[in-house]
């Protein structure tokens, strides 16, 4: 790790060598492919940022942004940012388009309310009364993720000593992770950091102009492209492929370093296997954020199908010669944390204030009992009396108008009989 991290201190924003790698030349269509700067190339030496003020109404100055790249035999496209370029404070999303072409050792640019004139260092601006409106100065800007050291709960997946979390990757001859590298471990939730440069293919174009990706779980890819100097497209740096722009293209020119760091949530499943919610991506490309915790429903691009099975990280081979260094990752479901957690005395004291609240809100809004649920006061017989007068009336005999009473038992006319004898007995 220590070498790793001396390296990228002591490397330069754009890779420089004494003979350029030339990658690429074989009639795909793509044109060379340059790993490194290559030397006695006017056009190369031309591309890049500038930054700087300008008059624009003949007092009051604004900053201007400017990102220029050649797209073969000389000839130019630029985009210019009023309040600053794609990532500074200031910055205005829509951009001012221009072409240019190169003259010897400068680029003239046209398409914009001045002629920008280009060379290695600077930018002029010039009304179309040929005043000095501006000057801009050559930027290169640097990510502020760049090196970031590995945590000490992160899994260190490559720093350039070798390839033995991945189960299909090459180191090239200078120390780097090569395209086409298939990670071992499998992760869930994981925040994953990746550094990756992207070569000089100036005839190529769109997809076909340093292409690689991140393919999160086998199936979500976080796009890799040089789409530097463009606007944002959903194939672009920073895409979820095909399926949402960035918010920004925080694209560097080619050959510099830049940075990946992605916050992937894996999507839940039941036992059933249907899905409960979906995967979410949250991504800063160049230390800026792009992607805001957006949900996929399911698959991008070419990636596997959703499933509830976990899958590796793929670093795509897309036929360019795209570059990886100090790539870590930090599994959040192993990731280090103090647990059981102690509230302090004022949490605590917080909490029992928001409970007795919440308490008095509920008492409040508690409505008193409508009369019709109240039970009447009242003398009432008691249970058993009540059920035997209830049982007397429901055995009571019925009767009609055509009904005789009842005949009376022997007793009890034997009894009336006597009763009548003993009174005739004293009459006489």
């Amino acid at each position: 790790m220590l070498r790793m991290l001396r390296s990228i201190a002591l490397s330069s924003i754009l890779v420089s060598a004494p003979h350029a790698a030339l990658i690429a030349a074989d009639g795909n269509g793509k044109g060379p492919a340059f790993t490194s700067a290559p030397e006695n190339d006017p056009n190369f030496a031309l591309m890049g940022e500038f930054i700087g003020d300008i008059q624009v109404d003949g007092k009051n100055k604004r900053p201007l942004g400017l990102q220029i790249r050649h797209v073969g035999h000389g000839s130019f496209e630029a985009l210019s940012f009023l309040g600053g370029l794609p990532g500074q404070e200031g910055h205005e999303s829509k951009p001012m388009k221009m072409i240019g072409q190169r003259s010897e050792d400068f680029v003239v640019l046209s398409g914009g309310p001045w002629a920008i004139f280009v060379e290695k260092d600077h930018c002029l601006l010039l009304s179309r009364k040929g005043q000095q409106v501006g000057k801009l100065a050559r930027i290169n800007r640097v990510s502020p993720t760049l090196g970031a050291p590995a945590p000490e709960n992160a899994t260190v997946l490559f720093d350039g000593s070798n390839v033995d979390h991945f189960t299909t990757a090459q180191i090239s001859e200078d120390g780097l992770l090569m395209e086409g590298a298939d990670v071992k471990p499998m992760f869930q939730d994981f925040n994953l950091h990746v550094e990756f440069r992207l070569p000089y293919m100036p005839q190529a174009d769109g997809q076909a102009r340093g292409n690689s990706g991140l393919y999160l779980q086998s199936r979500y890819e976080c796009q890799v492209l040089d789409s530097f100097a463009t606007e944002p497209v959903y194939d672009g740096l920073g895409a979820l492929y095909k399926f949402k722009v960035p918010d920004l293209n925080m694209a560097f020119p080619p050959l510099s370093w830049q940075t990946y760091d992605v916050h992937f949530t894996a999507p839940r499943w039941a036992a059933d296997g249907t899905k409960i919610r979906d995967a979410h991506i949250t991504s800063w490309v160049n230390g800026v954020k792009v992607q805001d915790n957006v949900a996929l429903p399911n698959k991008t691009g070419a990636g596997r199908p959703a499933a509830p099975r976990v899958l590796p990280i793929l670093l795509e081979n897309h036929g360019d010669p795209v570059r990886y260094r100090n790539i870590w990752i930090i599994d959040r479901g192993l990731a280090s944390g103090e647990f059981p957690i102690r509230p302090t005395p004022e949490q605590l004291i917080a909490t029992a204030n928001e409970d007795n609240a919440d308490k008095k809100e509920v008492k409040a809004e508690k409505p008193e009992t409508p009369e019709v649920n109240k039970k009447p006061v009242e003398n009432k017989k008691p249970a058993v009396k009540a059920k035997a007068e209830q049982t007397k009336k429901d055995i009571k005999p019925a009767e009609s108008k055509d009904t005789q009473p009842a005949a009376k038992s022997e007793a009890v006319k034997k009894a009336e009989d006597n009763k009548d004898g003993n009174e005739e007995k004293s009459d006489k």
